[in-house]
């Protein structure tokens, strides 16, 4: 996807000048001078799994997920972005996963090259850029360790990663669904659905909605966690 962002790419080029005068405003602050925003619908795709690794992105409203679908049909989603948060980052030159909106979405868009530009010749964007890196791979190996635990430990370690990314007290209003979150512990929607209704007979969690969660017992949730 994203062809159709060929001919913001002189908007790239400019804007890409100008970040490199901004970076005390710090990277976040100068890739919003570098790219362009972009509007996705429910379900939207942004990028698909082996294109090109031309851009990065930023949330900036909504909410998107990574997925890679499996040789045996299941769907594997990688991770899910909140506003603020930075995806779109690849070792190699093309996407690994393929990126979706969650929800109706607003994406800052970068090209790739420019902020590898900046960061050759701005120290302090270099540092930031391997600090972004260094967070991602952090939560892929979480997202690894997460999955070999038993179905209770998958849901409370999520529940607990979004009320802190999310950053409400104890009520978290959800904006995936029960399939997503399926996907991305690598159990049933019915196993989740289960473990749930158990978490709030044993009063860890109250279940106001399907989406909003309101954590009770945030200390039990994390020796399930730990």
């Amino acid at each position: 996807m994203l062809t159709h962002t060929t001919n913001t790419v002189n908007t790239f080029g400019r804007n890409a000048r100008i970040g490199a005068q901004v970076t005390a405003q710090g990277l976040d602050g100068t890739l919003e001078m570098m790219g362009a925003t972009m509007s996705f619908p429910r379900n939207g795709e942004i990028y698909g799994e082996n294109e090109p690794a031309d851009y990065l992105y930023k949330v900036i409203s909504g909410t998107v997920r990574t997925s890679k679908i499996l040789d045996d049909g299941r769907r594997q989603i990688g991770e899910f972005y909140l506003p603020g948060d930075i995806f779109g980052l690849e070792v190699g030159s093309e996407h690994a996963f393929s990126a979706e909106a969650i929800a109706d979405s607003k994406v800052l868009v970068i090209k790739r090259s420019a902020v590898e530009a900046l960061a050759a010749r701005d120290n302090d964007a270099a540092r930031q850029l391997w600090a972004m890196t260094g967070r991602e791979l952090q939560r892929v190996q979480d997202h690894i360790l997460l999955l070999i635990k038993t179905a209770q430990e998958r849901v409370a370690g999520f529940l607990l990663e979004m009320a802190d990314r999310i950053k409400t007290s104890n009520e978290v209003e959800l904006p995936m669904s029960r399939q997503d979150i399926a996907d991305y512990l690598g159990l049933t929607i019915e196993t989740v659905s289960r473990t749930l209704t158990s978490l709030e007979n044993a009063s860890a969690i109250a279940l106001p909605t399907s989406r909003r969660i309101v954590l009770c017992n945030r200390t039990a949730l994390r020796k399930l966690n730990a």
